[in-house]
């Protein structure tokens, strides 16, 4: 991967816009399932997002539907599953901040991952700010308190299913259209949760209907800035980025559903993010560190030897 400050300012941005976009889902799915149901929710998200990817590629469908990684895109498309099922289960039991809390264990994973799998070197740097956003998240978490129930076990599932779907799209970066992962990534998804809908079918409120639409195109536009993210840059750097889903989902957990944090999800909080501007900083400098040293050993060009009669300002 190349050091170029550009790629990773872009990758760092890509992320964060991802997760935002992906905890506005989340919050779309929590107010689906209180209104009908969690299959309703998770048959939005992957029926959505194949219509819509089938949409935009159908002029170059045949192209868009090859793939020179069947297996791993099985793999990918299994991991999403199981994240966003088990993820939007624990949404019924766990408050939105609560959650994504726990799930925010997958930046740790992704890391430790990417250094055993992807050969992604796993510098100080990087473990000082995983450990510090870590920190963060169990300020938050408070083991020991009301957070830490069975449902608990539901997030945890989706942060180990999450982290093999980062790793996954890393591995497989920009040697894949991003649009045929995007296409492999809800196919399997939509097709399990469209068998599993007859039994789960609630018609849809003008409000539920609304939220599904939303869900669907959140969720796509999230998958596409996540897969453009990882092709740019390396999955352990972008990993800490990933807590900044706590910020925006107390965001809309207070706006939408009245779920004020306390002190303790405030300080930690503060944490997670002075952790990712942290490693944002050292990362972008040690990114143009190359670029400035080669212009620093440049030789000056030679001075030409002006004739007598030469005007200097010609």
């Amino acid at each position: 991967m190349s050091n170029d400050p550009t790629h990773t300012g872009r990758a760092i941005l890509l992320m964060i816009m991802a997760i935002f976009c992906f905890s506005s889902m989340d919050a779309c799915a929590k107010a689906i399932a209180a209104e009908s149901n969690t299959v309703m929710a998770l048959w939005a998200r992957y029926a959505g997002q194949v219509v819509l990817v089938l949409a935009i590629v159908a002029p170059r469908l045949r192209q868009v539907a090859r793939t020179q990684f069947p297996k791993l895109q099985f793999f990918r498309s299994v991991c999403q599953l199981t994240a966003t099922s088990a993820f939007f289960l624990g949404l019924n039991h766990l408050g939105l901040a609560e959650s994504t809390a726990i799930m925010d264990m997958n930046p740790v994973l992704i890391t430790l991952g990417a250094a055993l799998f992807l050969g992604e070197r796993l510098g100080p740097r990087r473990l000082m700010a995983i450990v510090a956003a870590l920190v963060g998240a169990m300020i938050i978490i408070r083991p020991g308190s009301a957070v830490f129930s069975p449902a608990a076990l539901f997030p945890l599932t989706a942060a180990l299913a999450y982290a093999g779907f980062a790793l996954a799209t890393r591995h497989i970066g920009h040697r894949e259209d991003p649009w045929t992962s995007l296409l492999y990534s809800a196919l399997l998804g939509s097709l399990v949760l469209s068998m599993l809908l007859p039994a789960y079918w609630d018609l849809p409120s003008l409000k539920v209907a609304l939220l599904m639409l939303a869900l669907a195109g959140l969720g796509t536009s999230a998958q596409l800035l996540l897969i453009r993210s990882l092709s740019l840059g390396e999955a352990a750097m972008l990993a800490p980025f990933s807590y900044a889903g706590l910020i925006s989902a107390t965001f809309w957990g207070i706006v939408v559903f009245g779920e004020y944090p306390d002190r303790a999800t405030v300080i930690g909080a503060l944490v997670i993010v002075s952790a990712g501007v942290y490693v944002w900083h050292r990362e972008t400098r040690a990114a143009r560190a190359p670029a400035l040293a080669e212009v620093k050993v440049a030789p000056a060009p030679e001075t030409p030897v002006l004739p007598d009669s030469a005007d200097p300002r010609d």
